[in-house]
């Protein structure tokens, strides 16, 4: 089984994109058909000084989730979507994409990441698609369920879950990566996953696709990473597991891993712009991603022309096979 089919399906999807987006963008620009993928953004990449969990909104030159450059084609009219971290970063960008794909949906957050969600609000209910946002914490399983619970009721059905929200903190030695921090990183990246699928299974038809996020460092670790990458390849296990599982009730199962995002993400584990300036010149584009470039491929496999798609992971990682 391929687990990381990065190449020509991230070079497919990236054309899909742009033909999915037409030949103008939402300012009425033309679009060209033909992108060259170094210079389609920028490689300066300026990272806010914040903490966890951080803000979208604090960027400046401010992130790419689509916000401007994506228009959907009706893709995903009628489904409805419930994503986890979807006030930011590659949540965001997937929220924007699935409702100009004509999904509904439903994002959760961290109640601190309020003024981020309420801009989300703004761009999905534009499309005229039903929004709701329900605010809370992952790493308690009784939310976990009452949020797909309440995600079903609100949007009269669940066909699509995205559980992409995480947690990462880096440490150089295991001497000082603590137990609770071990158990936090599993329980946002893990456990909540499990949680979500669990009580989402039983409500979810025929046709239905739970995606997860993942990350190249589930192939290639960096030495930082222990508790974190150790989630990331959990997670593509688990979307093996639950796609055999799981297919016989055509449910679809697979995994997303990305490569180095720009996003709240990169501040949250400390990350800074004379690392991240480092690590672009290192990488095939000579830069990083923007959470719009991740966008693409969520649609692609929650659509149900992808129905041979199961139990796989997609890697969206720039070229970049050392992440």
């Amino acid at each position: 089984m391929k687990l990381f089919a990065s190449g020509l399906v991230s070079a497919l999807l990236l054309v899909g994109a742009v033909s999915a987006q037409g030949s103008s963008n939402r300012s009425g620009t033309r679009v060209p058909s033909l992108i060259d993928p170094r210079t389609r953004f920028t490689n300066q990449v300026i990272l806010p000084d914040q903490g966890f969990p951080g803000l979208h909104r604090n960027w400046d030159p401010p992130l790419d989730s689509g916000e401007e450059s994506y228009v959907g084609s009706r893709r995903l009219r009628g489904r409805k979507a419930l994503i986890t971290g979807g006030d930011s970063g590659i949540g965001r960008a997937v929220a924007i994409a699935y409702a100009r794909e004509g999904a509904d949906v439903t994002i959760n957050y961290l109640p601190e990441e309020q003024p981020d969600a309420d801009e989300v609000r703004a761009l999905v209910e534009r499309e005229g698609v039903r929004f709701h946002a329900i605010p809370g914490n992952l790493r308690n399983e009784s939310f976990c369920a009452s949020l797909v619970h309440r995600a079903h009721r609100a949007m009269g059905g669940l066909d699509i879950l995205v559980s992409n929200a995480g947690y990462f903190v880096t440490h150089f030695n295991i001497s000082t990566l603590t137990t609770e921090q071990l158990l936090r990183t599993f329980e946002v990246n893990v456990f909540a996953s499990f949680y979500l699928v669990r009580a989402a299974a039983p409500l979810m038809p025929p046709g239905s696709s739970i995606l997860f996020t993942s990350s190249g460092m589930a192939r290639r670790p960096h030495a930082a990473a222990v508790d974190y990458a150790a989630t990331k390849a959990a997670l593509i296990s688990m979307a093996q597991t639950l796609g055999l599982q799981l297919g016989p009730q055509g449910i679809r199962v697979n995994a997303v891993a990305p490569g180095l995002t720009a996003s709240n993400f990169l501040t949250s584990h400390g990350l800074t712009t004379e690392n991240a300036t480092y690590i672009t010149s290192q990488l095939p584009l000579g830069r990083i991603a923007q959470p719009a470039e991740l966008a693409p491929i969520y649609v692609m496999l929650a659509e149900g022309s992808s129905s041979q798609s199961l139990a796989s992971a997609y890697g969206v990682n720039g070229g970049n096979l050392s992440l």
